[in-house]
């Protein structure tokens, strides 16, 4: 019986560090983790701002804007042609990278 404890405490800590650190949520995240000076592309979980609205300029692809966790507002500047019932979605996962001014969204998932 003493043989099986020890084993059985690692495999208790590993399922629980797993379940902190790998399992998605489905919370909101926060732009204050970004660092501005890095282009490795992150996710994001986020809510968008319908009241300022939808915009496509060749340049720019689409602008919108979201809000984190926190109520930072941030524009993002996502690709042309971007999922059908973006305008009537709450959340939706922008995969990119903080700029200075504004998020670069290489892809953006819808959220139910």
């Amino acid at each position: 019986m003493q043989k099986l404890i020890l084993p059985a405490l690692v495999i208790i800590i590993a399922g629980i560090l797993y379940f902190i650190y790998f399992v998605p949520t489905d919370e909101l995240g926060s732009f204050s983790s970004f660092d501005t000076n890095n282009n490795a592309s992150q996710r994001i979980i986020v809510e968008l701002v319908h009241e300022k609205g939808f915009t496509t300029d060749q340049n720019s692809g689409t602008i919108f804007y979201v809000k984190d966790k926190s109520g930072k507002v941030v524009e993002v500047h996502g690709p042309i042609n971007m999922p059908p019932g973006l305008d009537m979605t709450k959340r939706v996962t922008l995969s990119g990278h903080l700029h200075d001014g504004y998020f670069h969204a290489s892809e953006v998932t819808l959220r139910n």
